[in-house]
């Protein structure tokens, strides 16, 4: 024990005053370690983007079980299912109720754009802007409060009984109108969706995906007045809720069992996971992936030149050790040390740098996204890794070093 504490102290100094020797080539080191990082968090970051941005719309949904049609992998397939088999869902026992989701897109005009002098010059960028602003329209019937849980949608579910009425996501690209702070002064906005004249009357918060620029909550009565009334016929989503004290695994299967193989049932949590695993395999999500390995990749090679080039600088002194007795795996724990202690500097800088980076996506797509936990784990635990193995390779000149040929 005396033995390995000894060595521990030896080697730890050692393997610092090794990196600060040199100033320059420390700064070069940490420098390459924070970009291999900033570049594993970007990657990851907009992984996370992809896939988690994708589930806002499925974790504020309420209720027990979600029904989806079988033939749709993403929600943001527009397949539905007759509302047919949400009658047969409701008659199974511990089923309380069952509410139909609608969920479709919709042109949205820029509110401050109808109010553009109307000069030629103004016509065309009005006639622009009346076009390639889409909204995802989710519509429900606002008397079966269980539908989303969202306490901002709950509170304002009776003003979506007035005709033309919609809730607005604040978290909504730009592109779409400054709404929320219109309605900080005054009650409602008026705009246009598929040419038909609206009215924001509330806000909420969702936040846009990257196939969606914002969303709008309607009542099912205002949306088959747009529509047509067959539009009611079919629904996207289905959410069940159970009675008080059903057991959700033993409905989950009866409803499986009763209801036919166009219609699937989730959980919450198996509708999330179904929804990130399916743009996890999609190809912009293989190249965000490859992004992260990409930067592995470039880490290593950065700190492998740094470390072989240490390695070769010091031969002598190295040399001078083993021939005092130290062994190969002695010295290849100073070198180990030494990629380590170059993770943990390069990483601190990366992580506060790629937060910085995370705000400006936020800011600039409005698509919610936060550093968590697991990211911060995941790409430090790659960095040890990365430095580990750099520093193995590093070491092979170091083992083929002989005192003698040295000296």
């Amino acid at each position: 024990m005396k033995y390995l504490l000894k060595n521990l102290y030896f080697e730890i100094p050692l393997a610092w005053a090794q990196l600060s020797h040199q100033k320059v080539r420390l700064a070069v080191a940490t420098t390459g370690v924070c970009f291999a990082n900033i570049l594993m968090f970007t990657q990851l970051g907009l992984l996370a983007m992809l896939t988690e941005g994708t589930t806002k719309l499925h974790e504020s949904l309420g209720g027990d079980l979600i029904l989806v049609s079988s033939f749709s992998p993403s929600l943001q397939f527009r397949i539905a299912f007759p509302q047919a088999y949400l009658y047969q869902a409701a008659s199974i026992d511990g089923v309380e109720a069952v509410a139909p989701v609608y969920i479709s897109r919709a042109n949205w005009v820029n509110p401050s754009q109808l109010s553009q002098p109307n000069n030629s010059q103004s016509r065309v960028r009005r006639r622009r802007g009346f076009f390639g602003n889409e909204v995802r329209v989710i519509a429900f019937n606002p008397t079966q409060t269980f539908v989303m849980k969202l306490p901002e949608v709950q509170q304002q579910l009776p003003k979506l009984t007035t005709p033309d009425a919609v809730l607005f996501d604040r978290l909504s690209q730009e592109d779409l109108g400054n709404i929320p702070q219109s309605l900080t002064k005054q009650k409602e906005v008026v705009t246009l969706m598929e040419n038909q004249r609206t009215y924001a009357v509330g806000l909420f918060s969702m936040g846009s995906t990257i196939n969606d620029k914002g969303n709008i909550i309607i009542s099912d009565w205002n949306y088959a007045l747009r529509n047509g009334q067959n539009s009611l016929k079919s629904a996207r989503l289905g959410v069940v809720k159970l009675k008080k004290g059903a057991n959700i695994q033993t409905v989950q299967a009866q409803l499986r069992q009763r209801l036919p193989q166009e219609v699937s049932v989730f959980t919450h949590e198996q509708l999330i996971q179904r929804e990130q695993q399916f743009h996890e395999s999609q190809p912009e999500g293989i190249i965000l992936k490859f992004g992260t390995i990409v930067g592995f990749v470039v880490g290593v090679i950065i700190l492998y030149q740094v470390l072989y080039s240490d390695v070769s600088d010091h031969l002598a002194e190295y040399a001078t050790l083993k021939a005092m007795g130290y062994s190969d795996r002695a010295l290849l724990l100073v070198i180990l040390q030494e990629a380590v202690i170059l993770g943990v500097m390069g990483f601190i800088p990366g992580f506060f740098a790629s937060v910085g980076i995370y705000n400006l996506l936020v800011t600039l797509t409005r698509i919610p996204l936060v550093m968590k936990a697991s990211v911060a784990i995941q790409v430090f635990l790659l960095t040890i890794i990365m430095c580990s193995i750099s520093g193995a390779i590093a070491t092979t000149k170091l083992r083929s070093a002989d005192p003698a040929d040295v000296f």
